[in-house]
């Protein structure tokens, strides 16, 4: 995404403000990273590995922006309450919650065992519902904030195959829905996007790379993110679908 000497010299309109993003150590999740540090955020950099969640962080740094590693993993109360402290210790507050890291998983219903089921929702939802409480309160006491958590049109619509990650994601939209309505009096959006293919393992590819694979372009659904962090503070966007060209949308 960078090249040699590039640095983080953009519009800066999330200038001053705390993001936390959620499996940011590759995929989706680091192009939010790293589209958000370019318009000026502080971004903590919440992922299960130590090790790439450093190099995120790192390389952001590097490059003029401002970046802080909390490995984390979602599926751990605990170590969300940790991460949402620490931010709120070392940074100030939380303005802005990413909730993105997810997993793919399950297949034909008849065909998934209890212990792919249970990893698939312990991850997309029960680690998404303890980061969503964990920054709805730390957002609600410090007067408003925006959480965004990242949905997929498999949370909007179901196909063979895909039981139990839809079953998931349609968690993912409910729990969106209900905080979005509890949150309105006390200053706090919460939207979901919801993206289809996405050339997640081509992150650090060129352009050129990620346009040639025919999936939507991580940088894409990250763009999509700071549309929704920057919008006017009377404007919510509950839901945004990020599809293939090409897809059946039928």
């Amino acid at each position: 995404m960078y090249p040699e000497g590039e640095t983080m010299d953009k519009l800066r309109r999330l200038e001053g403000k705390i993001a936390i993003v959620t499996g940011s150590s590759s995929g989706i999740g680091k192009a939010v990273a790293i589209r958000f540090a370019e318009e000026g955020a502080t971004v903590i950099i919440a992922a299960r590995r130590v090790s790439l969640s450093s190099q995120v962080a790192g390389m952001i740094n590097e490059r003029g922006g401002k970046a802080l590693s909390i490995p984390t993993d979602i599926r751990n109360e605990g170590q969300v309450e940790h991460l949402i402290s620490q931010t709120a210790e070392q940074c100030g507050g939380v303005d802005i919650l990413v909730n993105n890291a997810g997993i793919f998983g399950g297949g034909p219903v008849a065909d998934t065992s209890t212990a792919q089921f249970d990893d698939v929702l312990n991850t997309n939802i029960r680690g998404t519902f303890f980061c969503c409480r964990a920054g709805f309160r730390h957002m609600k006491a410090k007067g408003g904030g925006t959480i965004i958590n990242m949905s997929s049109v498999a949370g909007t619509d179901a196909w063979a195959g895909t039981g139990t990650y839809s079953a998931s994601k349609f968690a993912v939209m409910a729990l969106t829905k209900a905080l979005g309505d509890e949150g309105r009096s006390c200053g706090i959006k919460v939207c979901a996007i919801c993206p289809g293919a996405v050339a997640d393992d081509l992150v650090d590819f060129p352009t050129e790379v990620i346009t040639q694979s025919g999936k939507i372009s991580p940088f894409d659904v990250a763009e999509t993110a700071i549309y929704l962090a920057t919008l006017g503070p009377n404007t919510i966007v509950r839901q945004v679908i990020v599809d293939r060209l090409g897809a059946d949308w039928s």
